[in-house]
C-alpha cells in the first residue's frame, strides 16, 4: 500500500514537473517570437530606409547633375551675350546657340530693361525655341501683353543680381510647357545689370526620373518647389495647382503639416504620418542640393512594408501552439531528444569547420606572399587584411601587366558569408576585366554593370582601382564610394578622389577617372573604413586623425616603408582598441613607388 502511494506521488511530481515545464516553454517560445519580431521589424525598418536614402539620394543627384549643366551652358553663353550687346540683332543667335545646346533647354530669352534699344520699343525679348528635331523658332516676346518685367525669373533676378531659379510656371507665350526658368543676369561694361538670359527648361523628364521606380508598388514620390507647390505628386489634377499646404490642410494628423515645414526649410529627415483612413505611412525626405529650392519625398504604406512580417508572425503563432501540443510527446522522448542535441553540436562543429576551410580559401585567393616581387626594384608593396569573423568582405589584390601595376581595395557592404561571397565574386571580376582594359574607371563600370545586374540581395561595394605606370610613376585611379588614399612622401597629403556611388547602384552609372603623377619614394596608403572605425571599450573611434598622427610618425623615423607603414598602423590600432572585440573587417594596403626619374 505504501508503495502504491508512493509511486502516485511520483506520477503526480512527474505530472506537475511537465506542466510546469509546459508553461515555462510557452512564456519562453512567446517571449522568444515577440524578442524576434521585434528585431525583425527593426531590421525592415533599417532596410526601407536606406533604400529610400538611396532612392533620394540617387535622384537627386541625376536632377542636380541635369540643372548643372544648364548652369555651366549659361554661363558660358552670357559672357558672349555681354560682348554683342551693341548688336541688339546678334541675341538670337546667342539665344539660338544656347537652346541647342542642352536637350533640357526647351527655349532661352534675353529680356533688357524698358528702352535699352530705344530702335527696338519699350520692351526687348529676343525668344528662341528649340525643340529636337524641328527648326529653332525665333520671335520678339516683349510687348504689352507679355510684359516680362513684372514676372518671377526677371524680378528676382533683378533685385538680387545674381543667377536665380524661378518657380514652375506654365509658358503659354514662349516655350508653349511647363517649365523653370535659369535666370542670369546680363551687365553692361560699368557693371550695371542691363538684361536677364534666361534658359526655360522643360519639366516633362522630371515627373518620368521621380517615378521611374519605386521601392514598394504601393510607395510614390512627390516634389515640391521652394514655395511648396506640387510638381510631382500621385494626383495629377493637383500638379501645378495646388502647394502641399493646401493639399495636405484637411488631414486629422497634423504632423503632416510639420513634415511640410521641414521640406519648405530645406532639411533632411523622416517620420510616420497616419492618413484620414487610419493607414500609417513612412515618408523619407531630402533637399535637392542647389538653389533651385526643390525638395523631394517618398512614401511608403507601413502595411506593405511589414506585410511578409505580419503574415510569418501569424504562420509562427501557429506553429507554436503546434509545438506545444507536441510538447508532452517531446518531454516523453527526452532521450532523443538528447541525442538530437548531440547531432546539432556536431554539426555546429561541420559549421564551423567548413567556415575555418573557407576562410582559409578566402585568404588564399589574396596576395599573400610580400615582397611579391622581389627582383623589381622600382616599387615596394605590401598588404594586410583581418576579417572580423570567419570571413569577411574586404577585399584586395594587384599584378603587373604591360609594366603597369593594377590594384585595388575594396569593403562590402555587410559582413559574413553574404558579404564574402560577393568579395570572391568583386575580386574575380576584377582580375577578369582589368586583365583587357587599362582604364580604371572603365574597370569599374564594368564591374559595377555586372554587380547590378546579379545584386537581388541590394549589396553594395566601394572600391578603389588604381594602375600605376612602372616606367613613368603616372598613376590613374577611379574612387567608388571608397575612402580616399593617403599620399606619403616628405609630407602626408589626401589623393583627390571624385564622387562615386559604389558598385552595385546603378547599372548607368558613368564612373570618372583621374590621374596624378607619382613622385619617386612617395608611397599610396589605402585602407578601409574598419581602420578608422575600429572602437576600444568606450565605443571611441581611432578615427582619422589618429591614422594621420601614425603616418606623420612613420614620416619623421623614416619609416615610410609599405611592410613597416602597416605594421605601424595595426600596432597603433591595437594599443587603442586594447584587447575591444574587433566589429568591421580592417584591410590595408601600401605602395611605395621607387623609381628615380
Amino acid at each position: 500500500m505504501g508503495d502504491f502511494k508512493f509511486k502516485n506521488w511520483i506520477k503526480s511530481l512527474q505530472t506537475k514537473s511537465s506542466l510546469a515545464l509546459l508553461v515555462t516553454a510557452a512564456v519562453l517560445i512567446e517571449l522568444t517570437s515577440a524578442v524576434q519580431y521585434w528585431y525583425a521589424k527593426k531590421g525592415i525598418r533599417e532596410q526601407v530606409e536606406q533604400r529610400a536614402k538611396s532612392e533620394l539620394k540617387v535622384k537627386g543627384l541625376e536632377i542636380q547633375n541635369i540643372l548643372t549643366a544648364v548652369e555651366v551652358a549659361m554661363k558660358n553663353h552670357a559672357w558672349e551675350a555681354e560682348q554683342m550687346l551693341a548688336l541688339p540683332d546678334s541675341m538670337y543667335s546667342v539665344a539660338r546657340r544656347l537652346a541647342e545646346q542642352n536637350d533640357q533647354i526647351v527655349g532661352t530669352g534675353i529680356s533688357f530693361v524698358p528702352n535699352f534699344y530705344p530702335k527696338m520699343g519699350r520692351w526687348f525679348e529676343p525668344y528662341v525655341k528649340a525643340e529636337k528635331g524641328k527648326a529653332a523658332v525665333m520671335s520678339q516676346l516683349g510687348s504689352e501683353t507679355h510684359d516680362y518685367t513684372q514676372m518671377d525669373f526677371y524680378t528676382m533676378t533683378m533685385k538680387s543680381g545674381e543667377p536665380y531659379w524661378s518657380e514652375p510656371y506654365l509658358d503659354s507665350d514662349g516655350a508653349h510647357a511647363m517649365v523653370t526658368t535659369y535666370a542670369y543676369p546680363l551687365r553692361d561694361k560699368t557693371g550695371k545689370v542691363v538684361a536677364i538670359m534666361g534658359a526655360d527648361v522643360s519639366l516633362d523628364w522630371l515627373e518620368q526620373l521621380i517615378n521611374a521606380s519605386h521601392i514598394y508598388p504601393s510607395s510614390y514620390n512627390m516634389m515640391i518647389s521652394r514655395t511648396g507647390q506640387l510638381m510631382v505628386c500621385p494626383v495629377e489634377s493637383l500638379v501645378m495647382r495646388q502647394n502641399i499646404q493646401e493639399a495636405t490642410a484637411g488631414m486629422k494628423d497634423t504632423t503632416m503639416q510639420s513634415i511640410n515645414r521641414e521640406m519648405l526649410a530645406g532639411r533632411s529627415g523622416q517620420t510616420a504620418v497616419t492618413d484620414d483612413n487610419g493607414e500609417k505611412n513612412y515618408v523619407f525626405y531630402s533637399p535637392i542640393k542647389g538653389a533651385t529650392g526643390w525638395s523631394m519625398a517618398v512614401v511608403c504604406s507601413d502595411k506593405e512594408i511589414y506585410y511578409g512580417l505580419r503574415q510569418v508572425g501569424f504562420n509562427l503563432l501557429l506553429l507554436m501552439l503546434f509545438g506545444l501540443a507536441l510538447m508532452a510527446y517531446i518531454i516523453a522522448r527526452a532521450i532523443r531528444n538528447f541525442k538530437r542535441l548531440q547531432a546539432v553540436n556536431a554539426e555546429k562543429e561541420r559549421i564551423g569547420s567548413e567556415l575555418r576551410i573557407a576562410n582559409g580559401i578566402q585568404m588564399g585567393m589574396l596576395p599573400k606572399i610580400f615582397p611579391p616581387y622581389p627582383d623589381r626594384d622600382d616599387m615596394d608593396i605590401y598588404g594586410s587584411l583581418v576579417p572580423a569573423k570567419e570571413v569577411g568582405g574586404d577585399l584586395y589584390d594587384f599584378y603587373i601587366r604591360d609594366e603597369k601595376l593594377f590594384f585595388c581595395i575594396g569593403d562590402v557592404s555587410g559582413k559574413g558569408v553574404p558579404a564574402s561571397l560577393v568579395m570572391a565574386v568583386t575580386r574575380s571580376l576584377f582580375r577578369t576585366v582589368s586583365a583587357h582594359e587599362d582604364n580604371p574607371s572603365n574597370i569599374v563600370m564594368k564591374l559595377n554593370e555586372a554587380m547590378t545586374e546579379m545584386n537581388e540581395s541590394c549589396m553594395f561595394v566601394t572600391l578603389f582601382v588604381g594602375a600605376l605606370d612602372l616606367s613613368t610613376g603616372r598613376l590613374h585611379y577611379c574612387n567608388a564610394g571608397h575612402c580616399p588614399p593617403l599620399l606619403i612622401g616628405n609630407e602626408l597629403t589626401l589623393l583627390p578622389v571624385d564622387t562615386n556611388i559604389p558598385v552595385g547602384f546603378l547599372a548607368e552609372w558613368q564612373y570618372t577617372s583621374q590621374q596624378i603623377m607619382l613622385p619617386p619614394q612617395t608611397s599610396i596608403f589605402l585602407y578601409t573604413d574598419g581602420l578608422t572605425e575600429a572602437r576600444n571599450a568606450e565605443k571611441e573611434m581611432f578615427g582619422k586623425q589618429r591614422m594621420n598622427d601614425v603616418i606623420r610618425k612613420a614620416i619623421e623615423e623614416g619609416k615610410t616603408a609599405p611592410e613597416q607603414t602597416i605594421r605601424m598602423m595595426a600596432e597603433a590600432k591595437n594599443r587603442f582598441v586594447n584587447g575591444n572585440e574587433q566589429s568591421d573587417d580592417l584591410t590595408m594596403l601600401a605602395i611605395k613607388y621607387n623609381k628615380s626619374t
